[in-house]
Formats: C-alpha cells, sequence, structure tokens
C-alpha cells in the first residue's frame, strides 16, 4: 500500500503513440521525421519513468509533466534545441583576442569567402596548367616563401603536429637537445615532451628552469644526437635570474657539429606590432634569416588565419617532411588550404592591419574604443536606462591564445549591472541567446569590451541586451 502513489504516477504515464498524435495535432510533427519524434517521445517518457522510480516520496513528483499534452510540448523543445546547431557564431566581448574557447582567429572577409569557394569542387591536387595530378602544398608555398624568405614550405593541420612531424622525419630514434627552461605546456595540456616523445625523438633537457649557456648544448651532443630544438616560451616568460640561448647562437652550434636546429616559434608573426603597445615577438623572416633550419608556428594566432601548422626552412628538410606517410594523416582539408592561402595574399597585397581582424584588433586605438563604447552607452541609456545601470569604464585586453602573456591593452568597456535581475541568469541568457554574446563578470558587473567585437556587430548588441 505504500507504494501505491508510485503506481500511480507510473500508470498516468501517457503511451508514445498517444503523445505522438497529439504533437501532429497541435504541432508542425512535418518539419521532423516521424522516427525522430517517436525517439524523443520514448526518451521523455523513459526519462519520466525513471524518475518517479528513483523518488523517495510523493511530493518529490509535485507538477509531474505526465499528461499528454505536457509531454507533448516538452518533446517540441527537445526536437527545437536539437535543430539548433551546436557550432554557432559568437559575438566576442571578452577583450581576449585570441580566445582559445571561441576558435581563436576570426577570419578575414577573403579567407571566409575563399573557403565558400572551395567548398564545392577546386584545384586542390589539379594542376591547371599541366591537365595533371598536382600537390596540395603548390597553393601556400610559393606565397610563404615570398613572404618569409624560406627556401621551401608546407602545412599540415595544426601546429602540434608540425612539431611531431617534423622531430619524427628528423629526429626518429635519436637524441633531441632541448633548454629545460623551453619544455612548454600549451593548450589543453599537450606538453612539448609528449609531443616529442609520441614522434619517436628521444628528449634530452640542457641547463635548468631558469638558467641555460651554450655550453650545456655543446656537452650534451654526441653521435645519437640528430636535431638541436629551441622553443619559443610564447605562453609565459621566466624574469628575474635568467639565462638563455638564442636562436643566431644556436644555430651556430649546429653549424659548428653538423646538425640541423628547429625551432617552435608558436604563434607566429610575419609584421612587427611592437609600435602599437605590444610586446616584440620574433618575426618569421628574422627567424629564417637567423638560419634556423626548420621552422613551425601556428596559423590560426598571431597569423589571423585558419587552425594550421606552418613548416618552414631548407628544401632539403621540407621535402623529407611532405614525404613523411604521416603527412597524409596530418595534413590540411581544401577549405583551411583556401582560407590560408587567402589571408596570406592579404600580407602580400592588401593591408593587414585593417583587414586581418586580429591584427586590426590588437592595433585598435583606445580613443577609438572609447568613442565606440560611450556611442553605444548613449543609445543604451535612451532605451534600457529602468533594466539596469550603466557605465564606460577603462580596462584592459589581453592577447590570448598564449601569445604574449604579459601584454596588456588599454581599452574601454561597458560596465552593466542589472537592477533588479541576478547578473549570474542575465549573463546565462545572453550566453544561450541568438545571436550569442559573451562577455566578462568583473566586480559583481558584466563588462563588454569593443575591442573584440566588430562594429557590424554593435547593432546586434544591443539588441540582445534590449531582450532581456
Amino acid at each position: 500500500m505504500a507504494e501505491n502513489w508510485r503506481q500511480h504516477h507510473l500508470r498516468s504515464l501517457p503511451a508514445v503513440d498517444v503523445v505522438v498524435n497529439i504533437y501532429h495535432r497541435e504541432y508542425s510533427a512535418t518539419r521532423y521525421p516521424h522516427s525522430l519524434l517517436v525517439s524523443v517521445v520514448q526518451e521523455i517518457v523513459a526519462g519520466l519513468r525513471r524518475q518517479i522510480l528513483a523518488a523517495s516520496g510523493d511530493e518529490e513528483l509535485t507538477g509531474l509533466p505526465v499528461t499528454p499534452e505536457k509531454v507533448a510540448f516538452w518533446v517540441d523543445s527537445n526536437l527545437r534545441k536539437m535543430e539548433k546547431p551546436s557550432l554557432r557564431r559568437v559575438i566576442n566581448a571578452t577583450g581576449t583576442v585570441l580566445h582559445t574557447n571561441m576558435g581563436r582567429a576570426p577570419l578575414a572577409a577573403a579567407a571566409r569567402q575563399a573557403m565558400a569557394d572551395a567548398a564545392g569542387f577546386c584545384n586542390l591536387e589539379l594542376d591547371l596548367e599541366e591537365g595533371r595530378r598536382g600537390s596540395r602544398h603548390s597553393h601556400i608555398e610559393d606565397i610563404l616563401i615570398s613572404l618569409t624568405g624560406a627556401e621551401a614550405a608546407c602545412v599540415v593541420n595544426n601546429n602540434a603536429a608540425a612539431v611531431m612531424l617534423c622531430l619524427n622525419t628528423v629526429a626518429a630514434g635519436k637524441k633531441v637537445v632541448v633548454s629545460r627552461g623551453e619544455l612548454v605546456e600549451i593548450g589543453g595540456s599537450f606538453r612539448i615532451p609528449d609531443v616529442m616523445t609520441a614522434s619517436g625523438a628521444r628528449l634530452l633537457e640542457v641547463g635548468t628552469t631558469n638558467k641555460t649557456h651554450p655550453a650545456d648544448y655543446r656537452r650534451a651532443i654526441d653521435e645519437e644526437t640528430a636535431l638541436l630544438l629551441k622553443v619559443h616560451t610564447s605562453n609565459f616568460k621566466v624574469v628575474g635570474f635568467t639565462a638563455a640561448v638564442d636562436t643566431e647562437e644556436l644555430v651556430v652550434i649546429g653549424r659548428e657539429h653538423g646538425l640541423p636546429v628547429m625551432e617552435d616559434l608558436g604563434s607566429g608573426l610575419l609584421v612587427d606590432l611592437s609600435g602599437f603597445g605590444l610586446n616584440r615577438e620574433p618575426l618569421v623572416s628574422e627567424r629564417i634569416e637567423a638560419g634556423v633550419d626548420l621552422l613551425t608556428l601556428s596559423g590560426d594566432k598571431l597569423l589571423g588565419g585558419p587552425q594550421a601548422g606552418l613548416i618552414l626552412g631548407r628544401s632539403e628538410l621540407v621535402e623529407r617532411v611532405k614525404k613523411n606517410q604521416l603527412m597524409r594523416a596530418l595534413r590540411p582539408d581544401k577549405v583551411t588550404l583556401a582560407a590560408l592561402e587567402a589571408t596570406l595574399r592579404v600580407y602580400r597585397f592588401g593591408d593587414p592591419l585593417r583587414e586581418i581582424p586580429v591584427l586590426a584588433m590588437l592595433t585598435a586605438s583606445p580613443p577609438l574604443l572609447k568613442v565606440r563604447a560611450e556611442r553605444l552607452a548613449k543609445l543604451l541609456h535612451e532605451h534600457c536606462n529602468e533594466a539596469y545601470t550603466l557605465d564606460v569604464a577603462e580596462d584592459y585586453s589581453y592577447v590570448g591564445g598564449g601569445a604574449m602573456p604579459l601584454t596588456r591593452l588599454l581599452t574601454y568597456v561597458l560596465a552593466i549591472k542589472p537592477k533588479s535581475a541576478s547578473l549570474s541568469e542575465w549573463v546565462r541568457k545572453l550566453r544561450t541567446g541568438d545571436p550569442v554574446l559573451v562577455g566578462r563578470v568583473q566586480d559583481d558587473r558584466l563588462l563588454l569590451d569593443l575591442r573584440t567585437v566588430a562594429e557590424d556587430e554593435e547593432e546586434e548588441v544591443i539588441r540582445c541586451l534590449m531582450s532581456l
């Protein structure tokens, strides 16, 4: 008798066909395949059954939606959620330019168009002049050579892959000498030592965490050494009592012993941004000029292109990399190559500081950002003055993506605080809205940094805030 309440609720669960019939009558069932509709109904009814069986008392099941009409409503809600794509456009108002969780570099308009053009049939591996099979590397090699001064180039799907492929090609089964202070961990807990191990190379650490000297490399070299490796510590800095062997000096040591020198440059820059308040970063062309034999860098960080790993250097070594059997597993697809080529063409023929979003955001002037913030604040005050308090405040933007960790860029933000609603619930609604708007919560306020908001997104920002 004590379990009568449970049996009552179980008997109240509607039959699947009853819910399906109600859904057909009340909602646009023709929008979805019948098999999907039935599957969702079954899933919801099964979930309700589990909830009833797990309850310890009747009071826990108060208001349980067991009527066919309520279940049909749930079904429609679930189907609408399923219909929305998982990968959605986000308006990034966090002020972090290379936001890893939001896909790092937003692509230039030319790159987006190139991806769309290449999405159908294209000459990925077709030599149009000769009418025979070509190489996918040819689409970017010449322009990379022109921009950097390298002898040869190729591309894989990300920089970790580029490092692993180069090490596997040049040093599988042999020693690679690297400074202990450069054994970095990159995003997603990928560590340089682990990448090296996966490549088949044998890691030999030299020096200490804060100091490595030329003699450390020279003492470590023996007949089993295949490569000297330098890793740019782009996502952290060691300060204070430090010493490191620079690229030029490491190249000298490599030449003395007949060993190639490879550098993982990480983010990689093609243009100097130090005149805009950013810390001086090594340029790709400078590393090639210094004599590095193999150089790797990311495409979707400071370069401002799609996710890719760029491999540059001496012809003999790059050709060996291209012929490595792992290349087929790591090579990029056609739309990535199209976006990368279009990005590189902006550097060659266009105005990268204006046309490549990452560079435009990093070099945006604080006075202009202040003008934009004040203009939006004025519009919002006119329409939403009762919903929240709003101020324009001075703050700082960040590069992100593991690049330039010590760089802070002066910016101006919209600092918003709802007058009555919960801030966390308010932020959640913006994060799950259409479009998605994400800022950063600081000092019990939502900060919207216009450095990372495109000017043509400002009207959408206003609509998002007015809809709350």
